[in-house]
């Protein structure tokens, strides 16, 4: 893009960038921070801590930042940026029914918030700003064809809005010293030790597992693209090692052309993995209308780094061992632990977490 230097991220004397990675310690920020690390970025970890004691299991070093920076991201400042080359902003309230819980707190959060440390990290002079958006903004497709980034935004929830409208807000920021990217992302699954189970994967997977019963409330006809978590946080790191001109304010749908599904077609491959498991489709209406098939042809194009490596029956079948492997049990599931609207209610509810989903007393 004219105007926009040809670079790579600067190096410290060690060898190292520094890359703040927002939203740290949840279900992608755990298995993101490894994958820098062994990619020799050192990770300056940014997070509330909503969801640290959701363990599935053991945390190893290797998916632990270099430092910790425990705090509301409503709240970063400047002095937080000290020493960073890069951001990757995961940080969020993370999914459609979260995003419900009221719509003002999803804007302040997921978009004011996002404006506001992407302000600071121009300020100061990070440059490579890399935001992760959703495949939720285009709603429902109007049509069969796949939708490309230039497809039509049409976001339904306050989860999609936000996106949307940080989307908009950032690339007013972008200049030639200041290159956002955005990483729309399809409906990530696989393992990771802060498992969650309110994605249409691992959920599906898990009550086939525990259960015999794979349960579809829609008729199972929506349009979800997948994408595995390692193949996730591959594309962030290829847009972070690519050069600013090949990324400067551009958009990539983040997944594989061949993971698009009908729900109803996830629930049949989870089957074939579990013999006598049987598939309902329920055919409840309810107020997930999202439906829409995805290009995710330039990424492949323009990003050569990203090598995705996986697909829907490798990842049930991983999924699977994992379930086995960590004892995953009818109580967990029915707990509400691996369920991210169940685990901030029951902070709001117990008192814990004020209207504004703020601890109270800074108390986590």
């Amino acid at each position: 893009m004219e105007g926009v230097e040809k670079m790579t991220l600067k190096n410290f004397s060690n060898g190292k960038s520094v890359v703040l990675l927002t939203g740290n310690t949840g279900y992608i920020g755990t298995i993101m921070t490894r994958m820098l690390k062994e990619r020799s970025f050192s990770v300056v970890g940014f997070d509330i801590g909503w969801f640290e004691h959701n363990n599935f299991f053991h945390i190893s070093d290797s998916s632990k930042p270099d430092r910790q920076i425990v705090k509301d991201i409503r709240e970063i400042s400047e002095d937080d940026l000290e020493g960073i080359d890069a951001v990757i902003h995961l940080a969020g309230l993370s999914n459609d029914p979260l995003g419900e819980i009221n719509s003002g707190i999803t804007d302040e959060i997921n978009c004011l918030a996002t404006f506001k440390l992407a302000e600071l990290c121009k300020k100061r002079g990070i440059s490579r700003f890399i935001f992760a958006s959703s495949c939720s903004i285009y709603g429902i497709s109007s049509s069969e064809d796949f939708i490309t980034e230039e497809g039509v935004l049409s976001p339904l929830t306050s989860y999609a809005k936000a996106k949307v409208e940080a989307e908009k807000a950032l690339t007013r920021l972008a200049d030639g010293n200041f290159h956002p990217v955005f990483m729309r992302n399809a409906t990530v699954y696989g393992v990771s030790p802060r498992l969650r189970l309110d994605l249409v994967v691992n959920n599906l997977t898990a009550w086939a597992y525990l259960t015999g019963e794979i349960a579809i409330k829609s008729d199972g006809t929506p349009w979800r693209p997948i994408v595995h978590i390692e193949d996730f946080c591959g594309a962030f790191v290829a847009a972070l090692k690519a050069p600013a001109d090949m990324v400067h304010c551009e958009a990539f749908n983040v997944g594989i052309g061949e993971e698009n599904y009908r729900v109803k077609e996830i629930a049949f491959e989870v089957q074939k993995k579990i013999p006598g498991s049987k598939v309902r489709i329920l055919n409840e209406t309810g107020g997930d209308e999202r439906s829409y098939k995805v290009d995710f042809s330039k990424i492949r194009r323009t990003l050569p780094d990203f090598e995705p490596g996986w697909n829907l029956g490798r990842g049930i079948s991983e999924l699977l061992e994992a379930y086995a492997r960590h004892n995953l049990t009818l109580d967990d599931f029915n707990s509400g632990r691996y369920f991210r609207i169940k685990t901030i209610k029951s902070f709001m509810d117990s008192g814990r977490m004020d209207e504004r989903l703020l601890f109270r007393g800074g108390a986590r």
